[in-house]
């Protein structure tokens, strides 16, 4: 399949105040031919006038306009982890001032006849360290443990009839240290690695069968060779206007504009990007915005 291009433009104005490490693009190119809208975020990661930072619900849910009001309005607030809707629990890790927030869920169970398999999985984050690196991986998190433990490669599922296993069995698995990030959040799979498209959905085991290619409103997060972080999410679910993008296509938009590393966050009727308040994708929800248990968060220091 011939990569797509999309024509990008500056639409800082649109959002205006802004700081000179952050800028903000749209495309209204089609996708294969469907209409398409996204939106992407780029801020120097190396700006110390620029705050990275994330915030939870505390088992509660908000729409990314309620986080923006409780966080003194800060420059950008945008969806990141799955979540269950029974109690509003984040299933992926959140890493906030160094301190973990909410943990992966490594456990999945099987149903029908596989009701008594479990298969361990090993979920992707992205983070960013003290000295304003950033960094995706697949994470072990326990909640005795004050760090994320991180391996830089993928680690296929483990399926066997053990509910859970020990940290030590799930570190066996491969390369695993740990990851003292300041700031992450978890969602999957990761689109692209070393620049390349590298979809790790069948380890990551976030969607089913051919859900790779089927379109929706998409989240994602990503990073440059030159240190730029890249929020970005693409509009959907609007025939005729706003088609949405499968894994592959929001992996082709990610690497086009130079992630050299991305992953996918959760998408569908949670894609939101606030910047100044002002959003950019319609969500697709009748209602609006989605509320969710946890949102990045960018300010002016």
């Amino acid at each position: 399949m011939a990569n797509a291009q999309w024509k990008w433009k500056n639409v800082d104005s649109l959002f205006q105040p802004l700081p000179a490490a952050m800028h903000v693009y749209a495309t209204h190119d089609s996708t294969e031919g469907k209409p398409n809208i996204a939106y992407y975020v780029s801020v120097d990661l190396k700006d110390r006038l620029v705050e990275f930072t994330t915030q939870v619900g505390n088992g509660k849910r908000y729409t990314p306009a309620q986080f923006f009001e409780q966080e003194q309005k800060p420059l950008l607030v945008m969806n990141t982890t799955f979540f269950e809707f029974v109690h509003n629990r984040n299933l992926n890790v959140v890493i906030k001032d160094g301190n973990i927030k909410a943990y992966q869920v490594h456990t999945l169970t099987g149903k029908g006849r596989d009701s008594l398999t479990y298969r361990h999985v090993f979920g992707s984050a992205i983070g960013i360290d003290k000295r304003r690196r950033a960094d995706i991986a697949w994470l072990y998190t326990d909640s005795a443990d004050r760090y994320a433990y991180a391996s830089q490669r993928v680690i296929h599922t483990l399926k066997d009839s053990v509910p859970q296993h020990t940290k030590a069995e799930m570190l066996r698995y491969g390369g695993f240290k740990k990851w003292k990030m300041r700031t992450a959040v978890g969602g999957g799979p990761v689109l692209v690695q070393n620049g390349e498209i590298q979809i790790t959905n069948n380890e990551e085991l976030k969607f089913a069968g051919k859900a790779i290619n089927d379109k929706h409103p998409r989240t994602a997060m990503g990073y440059t060779a030159d240190d730029k972080l890249i929020l970005m999410v693409i509009e959907g679910r609007f025939p005729g206007k706003a088609e949405g993008a499968s894994l592959i296509q929001e992996a082709q938009m990610l690497q086009q504009i130079g992630c050299i590393e991305a992953l996918n966050l959760d998408g569908g009727g949670s894609s939101c990007l606030l910047i100044n308040g002002k959003q950019t994708i319609t969500p697709s929800d009748k209602e609006g915005q989605r509320a969710v248990p946890a949102v990045v968060v960018i300010r002016k220091k």
